[in-house]
């Protein structure tokens, strides 16, 4: 497996193209987002974890999305405000992407099939699923939608890799 998270970029709401290459060794928690999904509540404990890692070397990418029963309708500065504003996060947020399907970004083609990245085969049954990214940009574990940002495992994972 040669390709790593660092060879794919995302899109930012200004629409300048953002090179993952950018985060190179840091710990990434990746997560796709949705404001009107009943798990929005994470955005606040993503935020926690974010604020209580991000110092040793650790970032949050979110990925809004649309792609489960079109929880996530906003788009542009309508989402970036509901994100920064009403949510009040302060990790990177892009610009809303398809995480399944036919037009599945190519990062997230990357982050789910076990062929690509070596390690993990999970694609996203639902919003906020969430994949660890170690140092070098390899995935290295995923959680689903029902694991919260504030379990033990998700901390004691991101504390061995950092």
């Amino acid at each position: 497996m040669d390709m790593t998270v660092y060879d794919y970029s995302a899109l930012e709401f200004n629409g300048q193209k953002k090179s993952l290459k950018d985060f190179e060794g840091k710990v990434l928690l990746i997560v796709n987002t949705a404001s009107q999904c009943f798990f929005k509540k994470q955005f606040k404990t993503l935020e926690i974890l974010y604020k209580k890692y991000k110092d040793q070397g650790f970032e949050i990418l979110a990925f809004p999305s649309n792609d489960f029963k079109e929880q996530e309708p906003l788009t542009g500065s309508n989402l970036e405000t509901y994100c920064r504003i009403g949510q009040q996060v302060s990790f990177p947020v892009f610009k809303r992407i398809h995480v399944i399907g036919e037009y599945q970004d190519p990062l997230y083609r990357y982050l789910s099939d076990i062929k690509l990245n070596g390690q993990v085969d999970s694609n996203p049954m639902w919003n906020f699923h969430k994949y660890l990214v170690n140092r070098k940009g390899e995935v290295v574990d995923y959680y689903y939608s029902l694991t919260s940002p504030l379990s033990k495992k998700i901390h004691k994972r991101i504390e061995e890799l950092l």
